[in-house]
């Protein structure tokens, strides 16, 4: 991964900015599934290469609201979109992209529809982020620290409909494929975290 032009600025802006500092490792874990999701796919790496790495920009600290009943009305795709474009354009990202990056980080959510082969090939490697041990860290890491999860137990909703509608919003192949091991690995992770807790898990 070249670390000069505008994808050094890039690899640059984001390292510094992901915060909570956890929130860095999406980004290149993102970016590597999309690699393996287009393999053999005809589709620009330059769009899916900047939506992957700046789609996340207005959920990190400093960049979303601090105030917690503002946070909770958040919505951070638009200022993602607006901010992204601003900084591609002052790294010299080409200019005729940049609508293609927009449309890819809009509909990067599982409830999108995205309209483009580089848009769904960022949406599905979002979801497949969301699926296996991956997927259990990211959401048990909220545990405390989001509003909306204040123990293991209310995050342990958000687990299961991951496994059981996430797949279904696949729409690749490749992506389908690379889904099964990570289903399964969470199916069993929620299946043990529920025998062993019980009634008793918080």
């Amino acid at each position: 991964m070249s670390d000069s032009g505008w994808r050094g600025s890039v690899l640059k802006y984001i390292r510094a900015e992901a915060l909570p500092v956890d929130k860095y490792g999406h980004q290149p874990r993102l970016y590597a599934l999309t690699q393996a999701i287009g393999r053999g796919l005809e589709y620009d790496d330059d769009v899916v290469f900047a939506a992957a790495w700046m789609h996340d920009l207005g959920v990190f600290a400093g960049h979303r609201p601090a105030d917690p009943a503002a946070l909770a009305r958040w919505n951070h795709v638009p200022y993602t979109v607006a901010r992204s474009r601003e900084l591609l354009a002052e790294w010299g990202f080409p200019a005729e992209k940049l609508d293609a990056v927009a449309e890819a980080i809009r509909t990067h959510q599982p409830q999108d529809r995205p309209a483009t082969l580089e848009a769904t090939i960022l949406r599905d490697a979002d979801i497949l982020e969301q699926l296996g041990a991956v997927g259990a860290v990211r959401a048990l890491v909220k545990v405390g620290r989001d509003t909306r999860y204040a123990t293991v137990s209310a995050v342990l909703p958000v687990l299961k409909k991951a496994v059981d509608e996430l797949p279904g919003k696949l729409e690749l192949p490749r992506a389908r494929e690379l889904a099964v091991e990570k289903v399964a690995s969470l199916r069993a992770f929620v299946a043990a975290l529920e025998a062993e807790a019980g009634e008793h898990l918080h």
